[in-house]
């Protein structure tokens, strides 16, 4: 296989987006920018160059996990496949990059993050939603509380201290997967 790998440092640009494909399968995206940094010897300091944005996408267990854990701003490290698709829409020509995640986390380079171990239950089991039913999650105060059958967290995910971290209620919807 002939794969592009990559490893992007940068940060959230937006807030996550979470939906389930057609099949029921989890699936949350956000954009990452990633700004170059250089040092002028002119100037005699570092300074901003170009901004690079990339769409992530996370699937199934990760993207509970990513919901749950990135907001908007959020230093990330982030490693998966690129792809980069030229498309034509309303007869201009785009081109967009895509990583699909296969680790992302929080730049501890930058900051402090406490890891909590997800604790895995099935939806139906613990009282929620099955997968592709509608369900906000998340809430104003960012932290989750108990739902139907007592279980804590993002769509049946408890975590490990019982709390789920998130920037604000986020939507569940069906979305066709991208191509």
């Amino acid at each position: 296989m002939n794969e592009t790998l990559v490893t992007i440092v940068g940060n959230a640009a937006t807030g996550v987006r979470y939906s389930t494909t057609s099949a029921g399968v989890p699936l949350a995206s956000f954009r990452l920018a990633s700004t170059e940094r250089r040092y002028d010897r002119q100037r005699g300091s570092w300074v901003d160059g170009e901004t690079s944005f990339v769409t992530v996408w996370a699937w199934r267990w990760m993207a509970e996990n990513v919901v749950s854990s990135v907001s908007k701003g959020d230093p990330l490290v982030v490693t998966g496949k690129m792809r980069v698709r030229d498309r034509e829409q309303d007869g201009k020509r785009t081109i967009t990059v895509d990583v699909d995640a296969w680790a992302l986390g929080h730049d501890l380079a930058r900051g402090t993050s406490a890891f909590r171990r997800a604790v895995r239950a099935r939806p139906e089991a613990a009282g929620g939603p099955a997968w592709g039913q509608s369900e906000v999650v998340g809430g104003a105060g960012g932290t989750g509380g108990a739902g139907a059958g007592g279980v804590e967290g993002v769509g049946g995910v408890a975590h490990g201290d019982g709390a789920a971290r998130g920037g604000g209620a986020v939507a569940r919807e069906r979305v066709a997967a991208p191509v």
